[in-house]
């Protein structure tokens, strides 16, 4: 229950910081510094991923801290490429066709974590599409190891019962009936 709270904090929190990020007037940045930021960003996603994958082959038996800390990826990735596209449009209105609002924004970031792609908001830029690719790698491995937890949670409980009904068992262990 703790590991629930914690991750919907984050994720209120993430949101919170999302749209109550001052952005400073619609002047847009040598393209060269928006460039550098964004490759920065992907450099940070990058180092916070190989984080979590380490700490997730490092206690392989704690399934809810590396299902919490995997989450937690997937919302700053959400979230900076949602900030990244709404400044790449704010910036050049010819990046992305519906798009205007954060909220435009942050739905197409999980429109493309989800790879729907409804149509209604698409990248029409080469940026704008160059930063959705790199966005669905980045959804691709976050929850690709979401998906590698959960098996080895599956495949460990099934090891423990196994082991169990091998030493003859009634119950694997550590689980009792009620008498």
């Amino acid at each position: 229950m703790r590991n629930i709270l914690r991750s919907v904090g984050t994720l209120a929190c993430t949101i919170l910081v999302y749209y109550t990020l001052p952005l400073g007037p619609p002047d847009a940045p040598p393209e060269i510094v928006g460039a550098t930021a964004f490759v920065a960003g992907v450099a940070g996603l990058i180092w916070l991923t190989l984080h979590e994958v380490r700490r997730f082959a490092a206690h392989l038996d704690q399934a809810k801290a590396r299902v919490s800390g995997l989450l937690t990826v997937l919302y700053v990735v959400v979230v900076f490429f949602a900030l990244a596209y709404y400044l790449m449009e704010r910036n050049d209105p010819d990046q992305f066709a519906g798009l205007e609002t954060r909220t435009d924004a942050l739905y197409f970031a999980i429109v493309t974590l989800g790879t729907v792609g409804y149509g209604d908001v698409h990248a029409a830029g080469q940026e704008a599409r160059i930063a959705a690719m790199v966005q669905i790698v980045f959804d691709l491995v976050v929850i690709g190891a979401l998906f590698a937890v959960a098996s080895s949670q599956i495949a460990h409980r099934m090891s423990v019962v196994r082991a169990g009904q091998d030493r003859g068992d009634a119950e694997p262990p550590g689980i009792t009936r009620p008498g």
